[in-house]
């Protein structure tokens, strides 16, 4: 089978971990960079120790969108992302003026770090190179 045959679950894991991946890596480079504005959001929506999470989120998200994008231990960042998911969706979103639209994105990424985590990186990833 090809790479673009119907059904390739292994191409279809490793296009959801690109997309998945590069999101989450510039949001956290978007985050390391700017880690005194993230601060000071995380600190404004009452996220505790806002300081300590902002960096937690920020290298989670880089290193873990690295580890997503290149197929290596995917399980842990995948549920690292569901919950950094969760989190954002419960602090940021739930008041918008359209809880749907505000969200969208969030839902996907987190419903996608969830599908990754339930089925792993696919064949054509770091973990089946290293057996």
């Amino acid at each position: 089978m090809g790479i673009l045959d119907y059904k390739n679950t292994d191409a279809a894991l490793l296009l959801l971990r690109i997309g998945v991946g590069l999101i989450f890596i510039y949001a956290g480079w978007g985050k390391l960079t700017g880690i005194e504005g993230t601060t000071q959001f995380f600190g404004n929506i009452g996220i505790p120790m806002a300081g300590l999470m902002a960096w937690v989120v920020a290298i989670v998200e880089f290193v873990g969108g690295i580890m997503i994008l290149t197929g290596f231990k995917i399980e842990i960042p995948a549920l690292l992302m569901v919950v950094i998911m969760v989190v954002a969706i419960l602090t940021t979103k739930l008041d918008a003026d359209s809880i749907f639209r505000a969200m969208r994105l969030d839902l996907l990424l987190l419903l996608a770090s969830l599908a990754l985590y339930m089925t792993g990186p696919g064949k054509m990833s770091v973990d089946d190179k290293l057996g």
